[in-house]
C-alpha cells in the first residue's frame, strides 16, 4: 500500500498540475478570448473592450501613440516590440493608418488616416503609473503588484496608491485619486459605499476612538447586504456603522429605469464624509447603487464618465465572456469530458509515471521557451508554439534513434 501510495500521490499530482495549467489557460482565454485573433477590429468601430497592444518598432516614443488590435499583433507585426496594454474601452484599431507612415494594415488596409475617438496614454510608449516607469521596470527592485483604474486605464503600483491596498483587491474596482477628483462627485458615494480605508477609526468600541484594521475579505463584501441611502444611518453609539449594507439590486428606480429621486442628493444631505485622499477601492455590484435619474446621466456625460452606470463595461464582464466563448468551443462535441484525463484512467501505473515524467519535462522546456518572449517583450504566435513542438518531437526521435544504436 505504501508504494501503491507513492504512486497514487504521483498521479494526483499530475492531475493537480493539469487543473493549474487549465487555469492559467483559462486566465489568457478571459483577456484574449474576447477578441478576435483572426479579424482585425476596425470595421467594428470603437469596440466596446477589447484587448490592445502598441508597436514599439513601428511607433516608438517621441512620435504619436497608436494602439492595434490582438489579430494585427499577430498578422501585421509579428516579430515587433510590443507593448501588451491589457484591455481598454470604447478603441479602433490604428493598425496601418497615418500614424504608421508607409505601413500598410495585412488585414484591413481601407481605414481612415487617424481615428478621433481614441484616447490615449503613456501606456501606448511602454511606461505606466504617476512614476512614469515600464513594466516591468529593471531599475526598481521593490516587489509590487500594479493595479488598473478603471476610469483613465492606466495601471499603478500599489505603493503609489495614497492608501494600502485591501486584501481582496482582486474582486474590486480601483479609481485612482485623480481621477477621483476629476469626478468629485464620486467622493460623495465613496463615503457610502466604497471600500473603507485599511485603518480607520471605529465607533463601535463604545468608549473613546480606537484604530482598528478592517479586513475587506470576500466574505464580507460577499454576505454585506446594501440598505438604500435614505435608510442607511451612522450610529456612532450602536452597531450599524461597523458594517455597511450591500446588494446587488439597486432601489429606488422606476421601471422606465428613472429615479423617483436623486440618490447622490440624499446622500449628499446624509452628512457622511471621507478624507478626499487616496484611490478607492470599491466592492463588487457597486455600480448598481449610482444614481440614473436625468440630472445624474447629464453629470456623468459631461464628466466622461457615462460607461460607470454600465455593468457590461467592466474588465471582470468581458473576462466571463471570453471565458465562455472560450468553453463553448472546447465543449463542442466533447461532451465536456478532457480527453488527457480519460486516456490517463485507461493505462497501468508504469504507463501513468511514465507520462507524468514526459509531461514535467516539456513544461519545464516550453516554459523557459516562453521566457524569452516574455524577457524581449513579443508576443507569441501559433507559429512559435508549432515551432517549439516540432523541435521536442525531433529531439524524441534523436532520443529514439541513440537508444536503438545502443542496443545493437
Amino acid at each position: 500500500m505504501a508504494a501503491n501510495g507513492g504512486d497514487e500521490e504521483a498521479t494526483v499530482s499530475l492531475v493537480d498540475v493539469l487543473e493549474e495549467d487549465e487555469e492559467l489557460e483559462n486566465e489568457a482565454s478571459a483577456v484574449l478570448g474576447g477578441s478576435d485573433s483572426e479579424k482585425c477590429s476596425y470595421p467594428e468601430g470603437y469596440v466596446k473592450r477589447q484587448a490592445l497592444y502598441a508597436c514599439n518598432t513601428c511607433t516608438p516614443k517621441g512620435g504619436e501613440p497608436a494602439g492595434i488590435c490582438l489579430a494585427c499583433s499577430y498578422k501585421c507585426h509579428e516579430g515587433h516590440d510590443l507593448f501588451e496594454l491589457y484591455t481598454k474601452r470604447n478603441f479602433r484599431c490604428d493598425c496601418g493608418n497615418d500614424k504608421f507612415g508607409e505601413m500598410e494594415c495585412k488585414l484591413f488596409a481601407d481605414k481612415e488616416k487617424v481615428n478621433s475617438g481614441n484616447k490615449y496614454s503613456h501606456n501606448f510608449f511602454g511606461l505606466y503609473c504617476t512614476c512614469d516607469r515600464p513594466y516591468p521596470d529593471p531599475e526598481d527592485e521593490v516587489p509590487d503588484e500594479m493595479i488598473q483604474c478603471i476610469v483613465c486605464e492606466d495601471w499603478l503600483h500599489g505603493r503609489h496608491l495614497g492608501r494600502a491596498v485591501p486584501d481582496c483587491v482582486e474582486l474590486q474596482e480601483m479609481i485612482c485619486e485623480s481621477c477621483m477628483n476629476k469626478t468629485p462627485f464620486l467622493w460623495t458615494y465613496a463615503a457610502q459605499i466604497a471600500v473603507p480605508p485599511i485603518t480607520k477609526v471605529s465607533p463601535c468600541k463604545g468608549e473613546g476612538d480606537v484604530k482598528v484594521e478592517v479586513e475587506n475579505d470576500e466574505e464580507q463584501i460577499k454576505n454585506e447586504n446594501l440598505k438604500s441611502p435614505v435608510d442607511e444611518k451612522v450610529q456612532v453609539n450602536g452597531t450599524s456603522a461597523c458594517k455597511r449594507k450591500h446588494q446587488e439590486e439597486a432601489e429606488g428606480s422606476s421601471e422606465d429605469g428613472s429615479c423617483s429621486s436623486c440618490r447622490l442628493r440624499e446622500m449628499k444631505a446624509s452628512g457622511m464624509s471621507r478624507t478626499l485622499q487616496g484611490a478607492v477601492f470599491w466592492p463588487s455590484a457597486w455600480r448598481t447603487r449610482l444614481c440614473t435619474c436625468t440630472d445624474c446621466k447629464i453629470l456623468y456625460a459631461d464628466t466622461g464618465v457615462s460607461f460607470l452606470t454600465d455593468e457590461t463595461d467592466t474588465v471582470l464582464a468581458y473576462e466571463n465572456k471570453g471565458k465562455s466563448t472560450e468553453q463553448a468551443e472546447q465543449a463542442g462535441g466533447a461532451e465536456g469530458r478532457d480527453p488527457l484525463m480519460s486516456a490517463l484512467n485507461n493505462l497501468n501505473r508504469v504507463q501513468q509515471l511514465e507520462i507524468i515524467h514526459e509531461y514535467n519535462d516539456m513544461k519545464t522546456e516550453l516554459k523557459d521557451y516562453l521566457q524569452r518572449f516574455a524577457a524581449e517583450g513579443k508576443v507569441v504566435t501559433p507559429e512559435d508554439i508549432r515551432q517549439f513542438f516540432e523541435q521536442q518531437q525531433s529531439r524524441k526521435r534523436r532520443r529514439a534513434n541513440a537508444g536503438q544504436y545502443y542496443c545493437s
